[in-house]
């Protein structure tokens, strides 16, 4: 256990994927459960990252540090789903358990793709992945700058737990 702190209240409930919608540029978005199997298509989409949206090194750049880092985040208890549009990957989330009780939460999504509510809705069908998972406590942390990140989690519902220089850390139960 460690000394993370998680609201006391659950925020309600989320749905589960698989879901398909129209993003606010008029693409046809569909998110799913994903897995192993996406391994392949995930590193060509983690390669077209663009540099300066990496946080922490996180993700690689190479195609076999990529490769290296999904095999150790896409584990057996992970709840991991991804956002297509026409068949390929735009957009990437996951729950990874921690040593505590808890699930680290990482979101991915590409450039041209963001600023178009594929975040909004990849968070929230990966939350209510998480809760058909059994999931209840999730964590990420975030880069001060990064106002419409926050904005995003704070609207699903998490609350700021703990702050750093350069980073908040933000909780939620569900």
């Amino acid at each position: 256990m460690t000394d993370r702190t998680y609201p006391d209240e659950t925020v309600g409930s989320f749905p589960p994927p698989p879901a398909a919608f129209t993003d606010g540029d008029g693409r046809e978005i569909r998110i799913r459960e994903s897995g192993r199997d996406d391994l392949d298509a995930l590193v060509e989409m983690y390669g077209d990252f663009d540099p300066a949206d990496r946080a922490q090194g996180i993700p690689p750049v190479d195609p076999d540090a990529i490769r290296e880092w999904l095999d150790l985040i896409v584990s057996p208890d992970a709840v991991t789903v991804v956002a297509e549009h026409d068949g390929r990957p735009v957009g990437h989330a996951i729950l990874v358990p921690d040593s505590g009780d808890g699930y680290e939460l990482a979101i991915f999504i590409l450039d041209e793709y963001q600023g178009a509510g594929i975040g909004t809705r990849l968070l929230e069908h990966l939350l209510g992945q998480g809760q058909t998972a059994g999931v209840e406590r999730v964590w990420l942390t975030v880069e001060r700058w990064n106002e419409a990140a926050i904005a995003l989690y704070r609207k699903i519902g998490f609350e700021t737990s703990g702050s750093e220089s350069f980073e908040l850390e933000m909780s939620i139960r569900i």
